[in-house]
């Protein structure tokens, strides 16, 4: 028999590990408590999408375990031993803005929690493959020092630069920056997943996404730009933006295409292998672009307000150069743009509101 284990199984990349894996696995098992009801309220919670896997996968089995109960883990993980085969990592605490208000479940769930997940895939399947989903904030605010240059709608990079043709790649430095409490957190588990392939000669691979999104996102004012942006676009919700005059740029990456990153690592894995996943420059927008595409898409001006000051440590500029990963894994490419993207998130939020 053969299992995988994705962790946040309810969240935006969980449920899409879910049904991206169910026919490819005799048994996808997953685990999540909705721990994102208690950080970002009632409007985030993912029992919505609990109930919708439970109700149309039949090989889908959940468990509402916190990834922090060692033992409730070991638990789930020595049921079905060395039949696991894939481990999907994507439980965790995803707001650097949240987390500077509660530092010590930020880092309990993000480090202690993928450590608890990574030993008992040493114990009981040390063979699996080991997936974590990390972020681009393990870099801090390094790439706000890069030569960048403010256009009409948008910050870029400028032209001579080596990052400009395809975004920044792993090379760049994790130390010696501004991370916030959440990118730190997320350092010790990025750090703790190639340790366990590098020491211990794991398949371990990590993911260092730039904004996943995707249809499915239960998009909240602290995580979920596009999703909760779209979501205000047509409620008609007053949305803020935060500094940079509303031109910072993020690449934005499909649930799927990301997942679909993962079953290309799975079927030929590295040890302790990092890669940057993102939209790339095929897939991106600043914040005044993506404010004008909502209002284009619902055909109504959006409700919004613009404040000076910028979220601690947040960047201004962010394309993510996935060459590394394509290198390694040629026939994977994106299906899904920035268009594409919003045009779903709007379909998905209108049948819900």
């Amino acid at each position: 028999m053969k299992i995988c284990i994705i962790t946040g199984s309810s969240g935006l990349i969980g449920s899409e590990s879910v049904n991206f894996f169910a026919d490819k696995f005799d048994k996808v098992v997953g685990i999540d408590n909705n721990l994102r009801q208690a950080f970002f309220g009632a409007d985030a919670s993912t029992e919505w999408n609990t109930k919708k896997l439970i109700d149309t996968i039949p090989n889908f089995e959940h468990h509402a375990a916190d990834i922090r109960d060692e033992a409730a883990i070991d638990e789930i993980f020595a049921k079905y031993g060395t039949d696991i085969k894939l481990v999907v990592h994507t439980a965790a605490q995803p707001s650097h803005d949240w987390a500077a208000s509660a530092p010590f479940t930020d880092f309990t769930v993000n480090a202690n929690g993928t450590l608890n997940l990574l030993e008992a895939t040493r114990k009981h399947c040390e063979q699996a493959v080991f997936i974590f989903t990390s972020t681009n904030k393990v870099y801090g605010d390094t790439p706000n020092y890069l030569p960048l240059i403010e256009l009409e709608h948008r910050w870029e990079i400028n032209e001579s630069h080596p990052y400009f043709e395809k975004g920044i790649d792993e090379k760049m430095s994790i130390d010696q920056t501004k991370h916030s409490l959440f990118g730190a957190s997320k350092v010790a588990a990025d750090i703790l997943v190639q340790e366990y392939g590098k020491y211990f000669g794991m398949n371990t691979g990590v993911f260092r996404g730039g904004c996943l999104t995707g249809p499915n996102h239960s998009g909240t004012k602290l995580h979920g730009f596009l999703s909760y942006l779209m979501k205000c676009a047509i409620t008609g919700d007053k949305y803020t933006v935060f500094g940079y005059h509303g031109k910072q740029v993020r690449d934005n990456i499909h649930s799927w295409d990301l997942v679909n990153m993962f079953w290309h690592f799975y079927q030929n894995p590295k040890q302790g292998e990092v890669y940057n996943a993102g939209g790339g420059r095929f897939s991106n927008c600043s914040m005044a672009e993506a404010i004008a595409m909502c209002q284009e898409i619902t055909g109504k001006p959006m409700n919004y307000e613009y404040t000076e000051a910028n979220r601690i440590g947040d960047h201004i500029w962010w394309i993510s150069d996935v060459s590394k990963f394509q290198s390694h894994y040629p026939e994977w490419t994106w299906k899904y743009n920035i268009n594409d993207i919003l045009t779903q998130i709007y379909a998905a939020t209108s049948a819900k509101n």
